[in-house]
């Protein structure tokens, strides 16, 4: 359903609450007049033009079968709201979107609040440190294989039950869901149910088919992308200021992962929150993630945490500016057999040794200390494993400290086009 607007809107006092602090934010919006209001089902192929703002009033779903097309430079705004009432746009299994953007006319994913207007990159009063949870986000559904806890195919988490657009999974590992290329999607996340958030980027079960590539998210409440099984390799993608984990790799997702960025803010947790298979089919599946720059923040989070039967490889990464809890945890006795066979490899990292100390508030205390070793920062916590042998392993597979760069990812692809290289925020990488 769409409507189009030949009028100003005023949305006053908009009430939101900050995840992060649990306040709420006042904000006066204007609708914009020129925009196209979509809500409930797309049933035919259907294209969003970049001359008009196209407002999600609800969660809005394309069926299988059809393709959304979305121009390069269109910006796609998401009203407010929670539960079921939450707006989001879904592609369901089967149906396709083609979202090909430009470095010089990316698309925009934002919230009603976000000032940017019609031919214009970046808006200037949402600040992305603060401003999360204003709509919810992009969801992808696929055919491609995945691991739930029981048969093969699951419900997407942000979706109720009885919505059937919300399954996915399937036996076509090249299944194609279509393309997402110069994407930014900002100042998502709202809730659904408690301790239920939307991801920017949610995956489940999208297959090698699909292109995805130059992919942005911004001050999400929840994960910045998160892959539930499935295939689709993702190249040239950054997360900046999540306030749950970068980059989350659930069900055995079995794609790859290149050159990537994590910009971590005051509420984020793991930079790499990596599980396994959850049940018997698509057990083998095995993820990789390599060339990769990932600055935490001086507050909390760590740089990775492996858990649920993890299986697949990170390699070539480089972390910065974690703070001095930070580590990479082995965090059941599966994932340390992995790691002890080789199923799980952790391979050729580099970690700055310089962290940010913290006062007894966990806060910064504007002081930093010194890791004197790699295995400083590595911790296998499965009941009775061989903390020496693990230790040995992790330094003898090429992880080590350092004190400026050393390897990760290739900046250049970010620069023009995301938000984060126009607040400043690439320099350090």
């Amino acid at each position: 359903m769409k409507k189009t607007l030949f009028y100003y809107l005023i949305l006053s006092f908009f009430f939101f609450t900050a995840c992060d602090d649990n306040e709420t934010q006042t904000i006066t919006v204007e609708a914009p007049s020129n925009s196209v209001e979509h809500a409930g089902f797309i049933t035919a192929d259907e294209t969003w033009s970049s001359d008009k703002f196209h407002i999600l009033k609800e969660r809005v779903i394309v069926k299988s079968g059809v393709t959304l097309t979305i121009q390069p430079g269109t910006i796609v705004k998401g009203e407010a709201g929670t539960g079921a009432n939450a707006s989001s746009l879904v592609i369901a299994r089967g149906a396709k979107i083609n979202a090909a953007g430009t470095a010089e006319n990316p698309i925009i994913f934002t919230s009603i609040a976000d000032e940017i207007a019609l031919g214009e990159k970046f808006g200037a009063n949402l600040d992305p440190a603060t401003a999360t949870g204003f709509w919810g986000g992009l969801i992808v559904l696929g055919n491609a294989p995945t691991s739930p806890k029981t048969g093969a195919t699951e419900q997407i988490e942000g979706i109720p039950a009885d919505v059937v657009e919300g399954n996915y999974g399937g036996p076509d590992a090249a299944d194609n869901s279509g393309t997402i290329t110069y994407v930014s999607i900002r100042h998502g996340g709202t809730l659904i149910g408690e301790g239920n958030e939307i991801n920017g980027l949610t995956l489940g079960g999208v297959g090698t088919g699909t292109t995805i590539h130059h992919v942005e998210v911004v001050a999400n409440v929840d994960d910045g992308i998160e892959c539930f099984g499935g295939t689709v390799n993702i190249d040239d993608a950054i997360v900046i200021y999540q306030g749950d984990d970068a980059y989350d790799i659930d069900q055995a997702y079995a794609g790859t992962i290149d050159n990537f960025i994590y910009i971590g803010g005051a509420s984020s947790d793991h930079g790499l929150e990596i599980d396994g298979p959850e049940g018997s089919e698509n057990s083998e599946g095995s993820f990789t993630l390599k060339n990769g720059s990932l600055m935490g923040s001086p507050v909390q989070g760590e740089f990775a945490d492996f858990r649920s039967k993890a299986r697949g490889t990170v390699d070539g990464l480089y972390f910065f500016g974690f703070n001095q809890n930070a580590d990479v945890e082995l965090d059941e006795p599966v994932v340390s057999s992995n790691f002890s066979s080789g199923a799980l490899n952790i391979t050729n990292n580099s970690f700055n040794s310089t962290a940010w100390t913290l006062d007894e508030d966990g806060e910064p205390d504007g002081n930093t200390t010194t890791w004197s070793s790699v295995e400083d920062i590595f911790a296998d916590k499965a009941d009775g494993a061989d903390a020496a042998a693990s230790d040995d392993k992790f330094v003898s597979s090429g992880n080590k400290l350092v004190t400026a760069k050393d390897g990760g990812a290739d900046k250049s692809e970010f620069v023009g086009w995301t938000l984060a290289d126009a607040k400043g925020l690439l320099s350090d990488f």
